[in-house]
């Protein structure tokens, strides 16, 4: 859900799409890499707290570059100093007159060379997996190597739109399917498939070594020390070429400014821009989630065609959201095949779940679930943190009509009249240790799979 509207600057003859959030006393611009878009940032609670965060300690600047997102379509790339017109022109259209600016990856060459052109416009300049220049060559080993630069962006090419980039962007998540689903719309919705070749080239070209010497404005630099697209040696060269420059490796392999430990990340930001680090733990709460698909839902949406299953599905999220209530419980939001809800008691949970089993099948559909319970972290209307991404990973081992709860669900109601069978123990994709997991036997369903004892 897109929580700041959506305005456009002029730059020249274009529209830059831009959003402003949060109410601080220093303005912070996202400078963006070349996939953004604006809106899409808000439809996955990862990359929406990470832009509250930033927003609960200044007022948040972003907007999407000319060609990329919701701002205007450009014939051709765009060299820096012409897209370095967009930041001004939101600037100005916001009223800021200086900001901090916060350039992540390929935003990070436009972030440095507007910081060394308009210092009067710059309080100070946040580097973060970025580089001075892309490509390797015989003065800057640091770089990346052609041949691997062109056979990677090849590969993203051909896979443009399916969310496969996250091997090397975010390993971390990289198999988590919610998150990957989401990543290749954001890739659909931040540039056209016939602009990435051009994109790349443009990229492959850039190099400002030679403004680092330039820069007067405070600076700090951010690397973590295993990212795969951008090698660490990149954030130490900038470090070590920017006049004055703090630089900090932060633990961790991802490229994408918002996965992986992001609060380590936030915190240096937040003190960096403010001088102290903030009270900014979210809200938390012990709850229950549960994650459901339709099995096979691919096969049956090409069965059934576009109409018939869009019908299907709309009975589905019908079906589900009545249950749901029926447990009382919380429907945070539907998945596209299935749903994510969240319930105060680990037993509701388990008897939603089999109810919404039993009652799919009146669709003649199957659907499974997966069931956890665990400290969330409230984000809004959402619930994010690691007990979110277990209960989708249990989910997703599930078999048709079956409800996979994890061992701390099954030790939560020992007492009950749930019975459960072993399903053994399992490591999920991105969660540390080994989990024991256990399927709730549905021949003994509590009241029938009916509603809760009043």
């Amino acid at each position: 859900m897109v929580t700041a509207e959506t305005r456009f600057a002029k730059s020249g003859d274009l529209s830059i799409a831009y959003q402003v959030i949060g109410h601080g006393d220093v303005d912070v611009i996202l400078v963006p890499q070349w996939l953004s878009n604006i809106e899409q940032y808000w439809e996955h609670p990862t990359a929406a707290y990470f832009l509250r965060r930033i927003a609960s300690f200044s007022r948040l600047i972003m907007f999407d570059k000319r060609g990329t997102g919701l701002s205007d379509a450009v014939p051709t790339t765009q060299a820096l100093e012409e897209r370095m017109d967009d930041v001004l022109a939101v600037m100005d259209a916001v009223g800021s007159e200086r900001a901090v600016l916060l350039g992540p990856s390929e935003g990070g060459p436009m972030a440095t060379l507007f910081a060394a052109t308009y210092p009067e416009r710059c309080i100070s300049l946040i580097l973060y997996g970025a580089c001075a220049r892309w490509l390797q060559s015989d003065d800057y080993p640091e770089g990346r190597p052609p041949e691997i630069a062109a056979l990677y962006g090849q590969k993203w090419i051909e896979g443009w739109g399916s969310g496969a980039s996250l091997n090397v962007l975010a390993p971390s998540l990289a198999r988590d399917e919610r998150f990957r689903r989401w990543w290749g719309r954001f890739e659909r919705h931040s540039v056209r498939p016939g602009m990435v070749a051009p994109i790349f080239e443009t990229i492959n070209n850039m190099d400002v070594r030679a403004v680092l010497p330039a820069i007067r404005v405070p600076t700090l630099v951010l690397h973590r020390r295993g990212d795969r697209l951008v090698d660490v040696a990149n954030g130490r060269y900038l470090a070590a070429h920017i006049p004055g420059a703090r630089y900090l490796e932060l633990p961790g392999d991802d490229h994408i400014y918002f996965a992986g430990d992001a609060d380590s990340l936030l915190d240096e930001i937040e003190e960096f821009v403010t001088g102290s680090r903030g009270t900014h733990d979210p809200d938390r709460v012990l709850a229950t989630v549960m994650f459901t698909d339709i099995v096979r839902s691919t096969e049956r949406a090409a069965r059934l065609g576009d109409r018939r299953w869009h019908e299907l599905i709309a009975d589905h999220d019908r079906l589900m959201q009545s249950q749901v209530a029926v447990y009382r419980g919380r429907m945070i939001r539907t998945t596209g095949d299935g749903v994510f809800a969240a319930f105060d008691g680990p037993a509701r949970a388990i008897r939603c779940a089999l109810a919404a089993v039993d009652a799919a099948h009146g669709l003649d559909v199957d659907i499974r679930a997966g069931l956890h319970t665990g400290e969330c972290q409230l984000t809004g209307e959402d619930l994010a943190g690691v007990t979110v991404h277990i209960g989708a990973r249990i989910a997703n081992l599930a078999e048709a009509s079956q409800v996979l709860v994890s061992g701390t669900v099954r030790d939560l109601v020992v007492g009950s009249n749930i019975m459960f069978h072993f399903r053994g123990v399992e490591s999920l994709a991105g969660v540390p240790g080994e989990w024991r997991l256990f399927t709730v036997d549905d021949a003994r369903r509590p009241n029938g799979g009916g509603p809760p004892p009043a």
